[in-house]
């Protein structure tokens, strides 16, 4: 049920029987070969078919989050922390002045992680007779579990997030295995550094691997954050 579909009778409606809502997380950066738009791509889908089966509604992603480090890989957008946690805040907000009382956040992007410690925060001040619950859809347990049987090079931009919906039209990812350049010693030297060490944006792995591979994650993953909503 994505509330992009719905009009604000239905979801009062909706809002008589049930008080759960879903808000995907993502980001706008570079990834490699695959798009901009991974992030967000991918926590919404995910969302979207986890909650479907139960009528929960889906918020539309929020498509910017925190990646100061690839700042000069054109295309991606970095939001300031403290940006972001009053984003967050007023979101939450205005899902409890709503009246939605269970809020699962699918996370699709590493560098939002500072978030979870806002949801915390925002509870203990705000959150009375509110349950939210944050999900790194990608690497929680089972599916995370899956993607390292499949292969345990796995990392930003590799195969691992190259699905049939983050794949664009007319560009080929190399086939070949990538070996890790030192990432996390140049983050800390600034974007420039960053992206003179990790050239095309892929943190180490393969580029591509079979749909078969793909759409094996990608069950477990939707299963996984289905067990999130409160079932």
């Amino acid at each position: 049920m994505r509330i992009s579909e719905k009009n604000w009778m239905q979801v009062e409606e909706f809002l008589k029987a049930d008080d759960r809502c879903v808000l995907p997380l993502g980001c706008t950066e570079q990834h490699a070969y695959l798009s901009l738009s991974t992030d967000s791509i991918l926590a919404e889908r995910i969302s979207i078919e986890a909650a479907q089966p139960l009528g929960i509604p889906v918020f539309p992603v929020l498509a910017y989050g925190i990646t100061p480090s690839f700042r000069r890989y054109p295309g991606t957008i970095s939001l300031r922390v403290a940006t972001y946690v009053a984003i967050l805040k007023d979101i939450l907000d205005g899902l409890k002045e709503q009246e939605f009382r269970r809020v699962l956040l699918v996370n699709g992007h590493g560098g939002n992680i500072a978030g979870a410690s806002v949801v915390q925060e925002w509870l203990a001040d705000s959150g009375e007779g509110m349950e939210v619950r944050w999900h790194n859809w990608w690497n929680a347990p089972a599916t995370m579990a899956k993607v390292q049987e499949i292969d345990p090079v796995a990392s930003h931009a590799s195969w691992m997030e190259n699905f049939p919906w983050t794949r664009l039209s007319g560009v080929d990812a190399p086939d070949e295995q990538k070996t890790a350049p030192d990432y996390m010693a140049a983050r800390w030297q600034g974007p420039e550094r960053v992206r003179e060490v990790l050239g095309d944006g892929n943190f180490a792995g393969r580029y591509q691997r079979s749909d078969e591979d793909m759409r094996a994650i990608w069950e477990v993953g939707v299963q996984e954050t289905r067990s999130q909503l409160w079932v």
